[in-house]
C-alpha cells in the first residue's frame, strides 16, 4: 500500500499491528473501529466493510460507504449502492480467452489514443486455469486421459499459445496450464489466501470470477461470486465493483445426514428451497450447529450451487474446519498461522457463542436428518425429484405438456421401443434409456466423501459380478491430480475403470456440453425413433441441450447415484422394488445390497486422502504437459494479430475509439429479433457446446478452409468475434415464438423470411435498422458468459425488454452499453398483446437518465407500455453513455497515462 493511499485513508486511526510467530503483520482493524454495529454484521458483510475501510480514499471508496455498510440492517432494504474491490480475479479459459483479447486490444487502442500501452496490466492478482477445453472424446479405455489431451492441445493451440503470450505479456497474470483440474476445485485447494498478504498487509481473501460457480469458494470462508468477463477486465484495471449492498439470508442447519444421504442430496434441497424463497442479488450465510457436521468439502458443494439457488453467494464463515483444511491441502504452517489469528482478530472466525449477536434479513432452517437422496430435472437443475419418485415423475413428463417436466409425447408414443446393435449386441432401447453417465463437474469432485463413495459402490457392484452397457458414455473427470492419487491408493479406481468410470481428463467436460460424440449407432437410433433419452451427471448443469443434442432428460445426481443408474442402464426405474443386476449365481442385487455406509467411506477416506498428495501434485501444476511446454509464443507488448487465425480475432469494440463518448442516441422504429419466454439461458443466447454442421459459424469456417472434424465448439472459439456473433442466439433447443419451431432462427419482419438469427440481424443491420429482443422471467440465467452480452451488442441489438434479469447477465448487457428493461409487475410481452412483429421506439434523450426510472416503449399499433431501467447504479449509467464499461476505463486509463 502506497504511503499517498494511507495517508488518504480517513480510516489510519485503526490501522494495527498484530505479531504472529516472530514475524510483525499489520491490519485495518475493524473492532478499533468501536462500533456496536460491526459484532450485528452478518460475516460476509463485514468483509466488505474491511474492504471499504482498508480502501478508502474519499474518492473511489468514500467514508459515507463505511457508513452505509455499518447501518447495513436498514441500508440493505433501500437499495443503497457501494463500491468494492475484490482481492483478486479468477478465470477459466472459455471466459478467460475473450477477456485476455479485450486487454491485448485495450493495449492497440490507448495507443492509438496517445496514451501507454504498459498501463493495461491487471493491478490486482489475476489467475486463469485452463479446464474448459477438454472434451471426452475417447471414453470406457486406460489411454481415454492421454488421448483426450492430445486432442485438447492440437485443437486449441491457437487459444493455448496466446494464453501463454498474455501469462508473459501482462504482469500480475498466472495461468494454470491444461490437465491441471477444474478452475473452483484448484481454487479452493491451490489459488486461494483466505488471507491475503501484501507487503506484511493482511487483508480477506476475495474476489470475482468469470465463471458463475465461482461461489465454490464460499465454503472455505472466502467472499467470491461470478461476474461477466467484462465486469472481471474492469476489476482487473482497478475499478471497484459497484453494488446494491444486498441482503443476507441466514440458513440455520441442524442435525446430521442421515447414512444414505450425500452432500449432493442435500445441495439439491437447499437449492429447491431457496428458489422457492427467493434469493436473487442476496446473500446466503450458513450458520448452526449442523455446520459443524459437514466437511469443508460438503460446505463447497453448498456454496458451489449458489448460481442454481439464485444468490450472489453461499457462504461459510471460516471456522476451525476450515483451518483445518488448509492443514490437509498443504498450506505453509506460518500462513495457517496467520489466517487464524488475524481473522480472530478481525472477529470474523466463528465462534457458536457469538453467531447470535448477528442479525439477518431473515432465517430460514433445515434440518439435515430430513434429506432422502435426490436427483435434480430434467431440464433443470433445480427441479429436485426424490430418487423414490424419479420413476413416477419421469413417465409423467412424457405425455405432459412440452415444458421444464414435459415432452408432449402422445400415450402410444410414450411406449415405443427401438432396436440396436452395438459391437455385436443386440439392445432394445426406451424412453429414459441412459446413454451417458459422467461423473464431472466442480460441484462433487471436490468432495471425498461422494467420490469414495462411488468408488465403493463401483467395487461392492463388480464383486456381484454387474457391469453398465457397452454404449453407454461412462467417464470420470475429477477437478484435480488429487482424486486421482486417493482413489488408487484406496484400490478403488480398479472397479471404477471396470464398469466403464475410466479416467477421461482434468476439467469441466459433460457438465459444459464438452461430452463429446456417442456412438454413431446409438445417435441414429435415438433421433429417427425420436427417444427421450438420459444422461446422468454429477454436474450443476442440466439445462436442455446443454449436456448433449440428443440427450433430452438430463438429470444431476451424486456421483454414486451416477454409477447406480449407469448400472440401472435407465432412468425409469425403482430402486427399491427392482434389482439393479443379478449376481454370477443369478440372484437379483438390488442398491441397497451394495451402497456403502457412511462409516465405511469416512474410514477409506482418513486413511486414502493425505496432505503430501496435495503438496504433490500442486508443486509442480504451473509447469504443464511436454506439449505445453513445447508451444512457441512471442514476446511483445502488444500482440501480433493475425486476421487468418479463426481462434483469436482482433474486436472491433475499440477500434476508432474517440478520446470523448458521442451523445446519447434514441431507440427508433426498432424491430424485434427475437420473443422469448421464461428462463432463457445463457446457453441459449450464446452456446458453448459443439457447432453445428449447417450454422452460419460452420459456414464461416469452411469458407476459411476449416473441415467439420476441427469445428471444435463456441466455448473454444470464443477469441473470435466472427464466430461468436454468429453463434449468437444458435441454440438449437432456443423457443422463438417469431418462429414457431424450436431452432435457430427467426422472421425477418419486414420481408417475412425465416432466416437464421444471424442472417437476419446482418440483414437488419445492412438496412440500418436498431433491434430489440423481448423476454419472460429469468432472463440471462445460468453460467455468466460475457458473450451471452458481445453477442447481441454485435448483432445490433439496443435494447432487451424482459419481465426480469438473470443478475449477472443483466450487469454484463450494461457493461456492453445494451440497455436491459424490465416490464412492469403484472405484465409480459403477451399480456401486452405484442407479437414481436411490431416496431419499438424508447426514448433516451429528452430527459436524463436515472437510475431505476421508468421510460416509456412506444409501439407501431399505436399503443405504448411503461419499463423500468435497469441500469442500477449510477457507475452503471455512466458505464452506458460510454457505450460499455470498458470504453469508460479505456478513456480514462488514457488520460491518465497523457498526464502522467
Amino acid at each position: 500500500m502506497s504511503a499517498e493511499a494511507k495517508a488518504a485513508n480517513p480510516f489510519q486511526k485503526v490501522y494495527s499491528d498484530l505479531k504472529v510467530g516472530d514475524k510483525t503483520y499489520h491490519f485495518y482493524s475493524l473492532p478499533k473501529l468501536a462500533d456496536a454495529r460491526v459484532d450485528k454484521l452478518p460475516y460476509s458483510i463485514r468483509i466488505l466493510l474491511e474492504s471499504a475501510v482498508r480502501n478508502c480514499d474519499e474518492f473511489a471508496v468514500r467514508s459515507v460507504d463505511v457508513e452505509n455498510i455499518l447501518n447495513w440492517a436498514q441500508t440493505s432494504k433501500q437499495q443503497v449502492e457501494v463500491p468494492f474491490k475484490p482481492a483478486r480475479v479468477l478465470m477459466q479459459d472459455f471466459t478467460g480467452v475473450p477477456a485476455v483479447v479485450d486487454l491485448a486490444s485495450m493495449r492497440d487502442a490507448i495507443k492509438n489514443l496517445g496514451g501507454d500501452p504498459n498501463v493495461i496490466n491487471p493491478l490486482v492478482p489475476a489467475d486463469l486455469v485452463i479446464d474448459h477445453s477438454v472434451q471426452v472424446d475417447v471414453a470406457r479405455t486406460p489411454d481415454a486421459l492421454k488421448l483426450n489431451l492430445q486432442m485438447e492441445m492440437k485443437r486449441n493451440s491457437e487459444r493455448f499459445q496466446f494464453l501463454k503470450w498474455g501469462a508473459r505479456a501482462f504482469k500480475n497474470f498466472l495461468i494454470v496450464p491444461p490437465g491441471s483440474g477444474i478452475v473452483h476445485q484448484v481454487n479452493l485447494e491451490y489459488l486461494a489466501r483466505t488471507v491475503f498478504n501484501h507487503e506484511g498487509v493482511l487483508y480477506p481473501d476475495s474476489l470475482v470470477g468469470t465463471d458463475s460457480h465461482t461461489t465454490m469458494i464460499d465454503g472455505l470462508g472466502v467472499a467470491g461470486w461470478g461476474v461477466g468477463g467484462i465486469e472481471a477486465e474492469a476489476v482487473m484495471l482497478g475499478e471497484p465493483i459497484s453494488m446494491v449492498l444486498p441482503e443476507v439470508i441466514g440458513y440455520k442447519l441442524v442435525g446430521k445426514l442421515p447414512a444414505n444421504a450425500t452432500a449432493t442430496d442435500l445441495v439439491l434441497t437447499i437449492t429447491e428451497r431457496l428458489r422457492k424463497k427467493g434469493v436473487v442479488d442476496k446473500f446466503v450465510e450458513f450458520f448452526g450447529p449442523g455446520v459443524d457436521e459437514l466437511s469443508l468439502a460438503d460446505r463447497a458443494t453448498i456454496a458451489n450451487m449458489a448460481p442454481e439457488y439464485g444468490a450472489t453467494m453461499g457462504f461459510f464463515p471460516v471456522d476451525k474446519r476450515t483451518v483445518e483444511y488448509l492443514v490437509q491441502t498443504s498450506r505453509d504452517a506460518q500462513t495457517v498461522a496467520y489466517i487464524e489469528q488475524y481473522l480472530r482478530a478481525q472477529n470474523m472466525f466463528v465462534e457458536s457463542d457469538k453467531a447470535a449477536n448477528i442479525v439477518f434479513t431473515d432465517v430460514l432452517e433445515l434440518d439435515l436428518s430430513t434429506i432422502v437422496p435426490c436427483v435434480a430435472g430434467p431440464k433443470r437443475p433445480h427441479d429436485r425429484v426424490t430418487v423414490s419418485d424419479l420413476q413416477k415423475d419421469f413417465r409423467t413428463g412424457l405425455t405432459a405438456p412440452v415444458g421444464f417436466k414435459g415432452y408432449g409425447l402422445k400415450e402410444e408414443d410414450a411406449k415405443r421401443e427401438a432396436k440396436l446393435t452395438y459391437k455385436g449386441k443386440d439392445y432394445t432401447l426406451r424412453h429414459g434409456d441412459v446413454v451417458i453417465a459422467a461423473i464431472t463437474s466442480c460441484t462433487n469432485t471436490s468432495n471425498p466423501s461422494v467420490l469414495i463413495g462411488a468408488g465403493l459402490l463401483a467395487r461392492n457392484a463388480v464383486a456381484k459380478g454387474l457391469t453398465t452397457k457397452e454404449y453407454i458414455k461412462t467417464s470420470l473427470a475429477p477437478g484435480s491430480g488429487v482424486v486421482t492419487k486417493y482413489l488408487a491408493a484406496s484400490g478403488l479406481q480398479p472397479a471404477l475403470d471396470a464398469l466403464g468410470f475410466s479416467l477421461v481428463g482434468y476439467g469441466c467436460t459433460t457438465c459444459i456440453g464438452n461430452s463429446g460424440d456417442i456412438p454413431a449407432e446409438l445417435e441414429q437410433c435415438i433421433v429417427q425413433n425420436e427417444l427421450v433419452a438420459s444422461a446422468v451427471l454429477s454436474g450443476n448443469r442440466n439445462f436442455e441441450g446443454r449436456v448433449h443434442p440428443n440427450t433430452r432428460a438430463n438429470y444431476l445426481a451424486s456421483p454414486p447415484l451416477v454409477v447406480a443408474y449407469a448400472l440401472a442402464g435407465t432412468v425409469d426405474f425403482d430402486f427399491e422394488t427392482q434389482p439393479i443386476g443379478h449376481d454370477q449365481n443369478g440372484k437379483p442385487v438390488f442398491l441397497k445390497e451394495i451402497w456403502p455406509s457412511n462409516t465405511e467411506i469416512q474410514e477409506v477416506i482418513s486413511k486414502s486422502v493425505l496432505s503430501s498428495m496435495f503438496k504433490e501434485v500442486y508443486s509442480n501444476i504451473q509447469n504443464g504437459s511436454d506439449e505445453w511446454r513445447a508451444l512457441q509464443v512471442s514476446e511483445s507488448l502488444l500482440y501480433p494479430w493475425d486476421d487468418k487465425s479463426t481462434y483469436i480475432h482482433h474486436p472491433p469494440y475499440f477500434q476508432g475509439l474517440t478520446a470523448e463518448p458521442g451523445a446519447a442516441k434514441d431507440i427508433k422504429d426498432a424491430f424485434c429479433l427475437l420473443n422469448l419466454g421464461d428462463s432463457i439461458t445463457t446457453d441459449h443466447i450464446s452456446p458453448a457446446g459443439d457447432i453445428a454442421k449447417n450454422s452460419p459459424a460452420a459456414a464461416f469456417l469452411k469458407e476459411r478452409g476449416v473441415q467439420p472434424a476441427d469445428f471444435n465448439t463456441y466455448g473454444a472459439r470464443r477469441g473470435n468475434d466472427q464466430i461468436m456473433a454468429r453463434g449468437t442466439f444458435a441454440n438449437i433447443r432456443l423457443i422463438n415464438k417469431l418462429a414457431g419451431k424450436p431452432g435457430p432462427n427467426t422472421v425477418h419482419v419486414p420481408s417475412g423470411e425465416l432466416l437464421s438469427v444471424y442472417d437476419a440481424a446482418a440483414r437488419y443491420q445492412s438496412e440500418g435498422r436498431d433491434l430489440i429482443v423481448l423476454g419472460g422471467k429469468d432472463y440471462g440465467s445460468g453460467s455468466s458468459r460475457d458473450w451471452a452480452a458481445k453477442g447481441p451488442k454485435l448483432q445490433g441489438v439496443k435494447a432487451i425488454i424482459a419481465v426480469s434479469f438473470e443478475r449477472i447477465h443483466r450487469s454484463n448487457l450494461a457493461g456492453m452499453g445494451i440497455i436491459p428493461l424490465q416490464f412492469k409487475a403484472g405484465e409480459d410481452a403477451e399480456k401486452l398483446g405484442l407479437t414481436g412483429k411490431e416496431t419499438f421506439s424508447i426514448d433516451l434523450t429528452s430527459k436524463p437518465l436515472q437510475v431505476g426510472q421508468t421510460v416509456t416503449v412506444h409501439v407501431s399499433t399505436g399503443k405504448s407500455f411503461e419499463a423500468r431501467l435497469r441500469l442500477d447504479t449510477p457507475v452503471e449509467l455512466t458505464y452506458f453513455k460510454h457505450g460499455g464499461i470498458l470504453p469508460y476505463v479505456l478513456r480514462k486509463l488514457a488520460a491518465k497515462s497523457k498526464r502522467t
